[in-house]
């Protein structure tokens, strides 16, 4: 499952060292979230309004994965630059997640409509062996360079 990283992100200057392999089971959304909560905030020393977009944006990432990818066990990737941060979910499926449009009464259904409104940017890479869908947030404060 180990594609090739995308071009700018070859060189962060702090990444989570490999990946994380979790069991493809729902409580595994609980320990991807410590584990983003762990690095953001008590690693990084992002602010907690980051740290908390993150950490649901990734909860919804995990949940699709999961709930879709009918895999044994996915990835989970966090890499920063300077001014960016960045969450993937790795999975063999190579089907690509589509975001369903929004209803009021819906209760579920919205993870990727989150995702779109909350992240900086997000989108699926294929991989020889499956996806990474992935989304990006600039953190505040920093600036470009």
């Amino acid at each position: 499952m180990d594609g090739p990283p995308t071009a700018p992100w070859e060189l962060t200057h702090d990444a989570w060292p490999g990946e994380a392999r979790l069991p493809s089971r729902p409580e595994s959304a609980g320990v991807a979230r410590r584990l983003v909560r762990s690095m953001l905030h008590h690693r990084w020393g992002l602010p907690p309004d980051v740290t908390d977009t993150a950490v649901l944006l990734t909860s919804e990432l995990v949940g699709n994965a999961v709930q879709h990818a009918g895999a044994h066990v996915f990835g989970l990737r966090i890499r920063r630059r300077r001014d960016w941060i960045r969450c993937e979910v790795r999975d063999p499926s190579r089907a690509l997640p589509c975001r369903l449009p929004v209803r009021d009464l819906d209760v579920s259904g919205r993870g990727l409509h989150l995702v779109n409104m909350l992240a900086g940017r997000w989108g699926v890479d294929l991989l020889p062996h499956g996806k990474s869908t992935w989304f990006e947030m600039r953190v505040p404060g920093r600036t470009c360079t």
